[in-house]
């Protein structure tokens, strides 16, 4: 008698056909019937390891954005840190955006903020935009706080593909997303021979984004120095 498969591989193989049918057929393809019939599977064990076809999608959706969230992540990790911090942003941001065309329904469900506050891989992905905001500002080159660059890049890349989404794939504006990009940072970035001319307070605070930028990394204070430090340069930044 042929022993039954481990548990995860049977999870493993549902979500592998279920995604392979949303990219086909869309999310209307998705169903219990045939992901069963595709994955090799009785309906009940659907029911039993995702409890319903939200469930599934919802299991699907997080796969697929765990997958790319790695691949961001590992760019970032095994390359050293750039010279050019603002064009790395600006190819994570073309990344982004072609993997939400690319796959329309699955990123309309994790931009629903009822499944997405949930989801690992989009906090992930969120943590990789952080760094990549904090290489700006360690460059000398942010304006603003990072959480508030995170927060508006964010917040446009979101709106960016979903705005496209809803067009028609031969009416869709190849420059909406870039000039959206370029709108953001413009508000949040320092042109560096900007810098020198601006007016003192200003400046004060560029300087303060880009220290608290490597605040972590200033080894030659100890752990407590550092965060006595970390919230003065916080109150500087807020101050203007």
């Amino acid at each position: 008698m042929t022993p039954p498969a481990p548990r995860d591989d049977v999870r493993e193989r549902i979500v592998g056909a279920a995604a392979e049918i949303l990219r086909t057929e869309g999310s209307a393809g998705v169903t219990t019937r045939a992901v069963a019939e595709r994955a090799g599977v009785q309906a009940p064990t659907i029911y039993r390891l995702f409890g319903d076809k939200d469930g599934l999608l919802d299991a699907v959706a997080e796969h697929a954005m765990a997958l790319f969230s790695a691949s961001k992540t590992s760019a970032l990790t095994s390359a050293p840190a750039s010279t050019d911090p603002v064009g790395e942003l600006r190819e994570a941001w073309g990344e982004t955006v072609r993997f939400g065309l690319d796959n329309a329904d699955l990123y309309v469900i994790l931009s629903d903020p009822r499944r997405g506050r949930d989801s690992p891989a989009l906090a992930n992905g969120v943590r990789a935009l952080e760094e990549r905001v904090r290489r700006v500002a360690a460059a000398g080159l942010l304006r603003v706080a990072e959480a508030r660059a995170v927060a508006l890049i964010h917040a446009a890349g979101t709106g960016a593909i979903l705005s496209l989404l809803e067009q028609p794939i031969g009416e869709r504006d190849p420059e909406l997303a870039t000039t959206l990009l370029d709108a953001v940072l413009d508000r949040i970035l320092i042109e560096q021979e900007e810098s020198a001319a601006e007016e003192m307070p200003a400046a004060h605070r560029a300087a303060a984004i880009t220290l608290r930028a490597v605040t972590d990394d200033l080894t030659a204070l100890s752990v407590p120095e550092r965060a006595l430090l970390a919230e003065w340069l916080d109150r500087i930044i807020d101050s203007h």
